[in-house]
């Protein structure tokens, strides 16, 4: 595994219930910028075995990116059952958005 996968999964991992973070800032917590298509890759290959919280990560408008309906409906599910509310298909993420520690940037999984 990359230590930008171990990153990854290590952020996904520790969003608090009822807040939400976007694909990019994932990314660049993880240490790579313009990584948001690989953390939606390793979402899916690995949300399962790692029982990461997938339903945490939204698009940067706020928005679940899940086009099939019954995965979006699961997904909307389970963030209003932890009391984000969503403003018709949208999260507030100056509510509900969860900011990495200042030194927000891991590596090998292991915050700084």
């Amino acid at each position: 595994m990359t230590p930008f996968t171990e990153a990854v999964i290590a952020i996904i991992t520790n969003i608090p219930e009822g807040k939400v973070m976007t694909y990019g800032q994932i990314a660049r917590g993880a240490g790579s910028p313009r990584g948001a298509r690989q953390v939606v890759r390793i979402l899916h290959s690995m949300s399962t075995k790692y029982k990461l919280p997938w339903y945490r990560v939204v698009n940067a408008q706020g928005e679940i990116a899940i086009q099939e309906d019954e995965g979006s409906s699961l997904q909307r599910m389970y963030l209003e059952g932890e009391g984000v509310e969503f403003t018709g298909n949208k999260i507030d993420l100056d509510i509900y958005r969860y900011h990495l520690e200042p030194a927000g940037h891991y590596e090998s999984g292991m915050p700084n």
